[in-house]
């Protein structure tokens, strides 16, 4: 009996540089009953033409050109495109290991769930940091699983390196034109299922391509991170309250996060500085407490303690040594 289609949904948008290596990752995949949709999101570079020569390439390619609407749109719309029982997701400039999709696929089918995880390389200035440990696989129940993803533990928020029943999708979008959009998407999902499959070999690898953190350029856009994880408390908490500690952590964490970054830059909004500075002050018990909080957190809040230039001195001091 022929194994299910899967659907390979690839936003692809200005990575003519990186395209090519992504896609041939996935044609050569060992799993072979796939479709793979790029999806055009109104690239101005060679991206848009590469697609169309690679759909001459293997039949298993469809491509769709559309007007840019950001990666959440993209990926929605390559979700409404597709037609195999299962997706996953790839970004345009990463690429998946040889046996990633089958490795993905026969986790679901093993444990009989609607999702899986699998670990995934981080490759930066040509050096790769794989987070496996040992060959483990795991079946973990809703709550748990959702307590691995606030904790971003054994596997993150990110809709990559993973594969979904395509139902699962209904009536769960990506948030359109928000930034750090798994953060508003991937619990929902999770939620969705009595058990996910977690396998801790890793097989996406992605691509650390930023600016370094010390140049790097701060705009509002990136509160979104803030509202989304605090979407994600008023959808969680109420209804599993034993999360209550992880949600509050992954707040804590998500304005760390921007605080970090806008001591970095010229931006100079007091009113929301001093909400972020607010909110982690309240909160500094918990962080002094919580044995799940990190030593660079504690030290953290209490640099900020003694104001937001000490706290910006201990922040660039610890990315000199860090990185």
């Amino acid at each position: 009996m022929e194994n299910d289609l899967v659907s390979v949904v690839v936003p692809v948008y200005n990575v003519e540089k990186y395209l090519e290596n992504c896609v041939y990752s996935i044609i050569k995949q060992t799993y072979e009953n796939i479709e793979i949709i790029l999806v055009d999101d109104g690239s101005t570079d060679n991206s848009s033409s590469l697609c169309d020569s690679f759909m001459k390439r293997d039949k298993r390619i469809n491509v769709y050109h559309k007007k840019n609407g950001g990666l959440s749109d993209a990926r929605n719309y390559g979700i409404e495109q597709s037609k195999g029982k299962y997706i996953t997701f790839v970004d345009s400039d990463d690429t998946i290991e040889n046996d990633c999709i089958e490795y993905l696929y026969n986790l679901l089918n093993k444990y009989n769930t609607m999702m899986s995880i699998c670990n995934y390389n981080v490759i930066t200035n040509n050096k790769i940091i794989s987070y496996t440990t040992k060959d483990l696989e795991f079946k973990f129940d809703k709550i748990t699983a959702l307590k691995e993803l606030l904790k971003e533990n054994k596997f993150s928020v990110s809709s990559c390196a993973k594969m979904y029943e395509k139902n699962l999708f209904n009536n769960v979008k990506f948030p359109v034109g928000k930034l750090c959009e798994d953060n508003g998407t991937t619990y929902k999902l999770v939620e969705k299922c009595a058990y996910i499959a977690y396998g801790s070999k890793s097989k996406y690898n992605y691509y650390k391509r930023e600016n370094s953190i010390m140049t790097s350029s701060f705009n509002e856009k990136k509160f979104d991170l803030i509202e989304l994880v605090d979407q994600m408390k008023s959808d969680l908490e109420s209804k599993y309250p034993e999360l209550h500690d992880d949600i509050l952590k992954k707040q804590i964490l998500s304005r760390f996060s921007i605080l970090r970054q806008i001591v970095l830059s010229d931006y100079n909004n007091k009113e929301k500085i001093d909400e972020i500075v607010k909110f982690l002050k309240k909160n500094k018990k918990f962080i002094f407490t919580n044995k799940n909080v990190s030593k660079r957190e504690k030290m953290a809040m209490l640099s900020l303690l003694f104001g937001k230039k000490f706290f910006k001195f201990s922040w660039v001091m610890y990315t000199k040594i860090k990185y």
